[in-house]
């Protein structure tokens, strides 16, 4: 049996390499956040427990090393931006994976949102697989904003034993948002 010590992130990288053309730069900002010392942000990388693959890498290829990484992972962070739902092959494979084979618990990171407090009112942005999930209640998430402060408490509160309240539905109190420096 794996470590399961790493945090996942998922994101819609629509294809590109680009570290600004997508969301893959709110992936990058997080590794940046956690390797500079000014910040208190700090998680196991689930994406550096495993070997890189390629660009030209197969999709064969790419999802059995997404399934390493998910099954070292305790949670997993999906970044929700405006195109995340039109994704169709690796963030639907990846939440499937991590909810129906790994049970671990999600943190739905919405960018360009300061405050949640109704997930149920984001369902537009959902891809279909965690739409379904929450559906049916197999998820077990939290929604927050893109926040540093929000995503670290996150990370560092669940994992395969804690998961969020609420189903597929919790977020913080507006109270605990605050903590975190957001207006809500």
């Amino acid at each position: 049996m794996a470590y399961r010590n790493g945090t996942y992130i998922a994101f819609h990288a629509e294809g590109k390499t680009n570290p600004t053309a997508s969301d893959i730069r709110y992936y990058h900002m997080l590794k940046a956040w956690h390797k500079n010392d000014g910040f208190d942000f700090k998680f196991v990388n689930s994406h550096e427990k495993a070997s890189a693959v390629r660009d030209s890498s197969t999709k064969a290829t790419i999802m059995r090393s997404l399934r390493l990484r998910l099954d070292n992972s305790k949670n997993m962070v999906l970044i929700v931006g405006s195109t995340t739902k039109n994704d169709t092959d690796f963030v639907p494979y990846e939440i499937a994976y991590a909810i129906d084979t790994c049970g671990i618990p999600l943190i739905v990171a919405y960018t360009g949102y300061t405050s949640i407090l109704n997930p149920e009112a984001l369902r537009p942005l959902w891809p279909k697989a965690l739409a379904d999930r929450i559906d049916n209640g197999s998820a077990k998430a939290i929604h927050i904003p893109f926040n540093q402060k929000a995503i670290d408490t996150a990370i560092g509160q669940f994992n395969l034993t804690t998961s969020p309240k609420g189903g597929g539905l919790g977020y913080y109190t507006a109270e605990a948002q605050r903590s975190f420096g957001i207006n809500v």
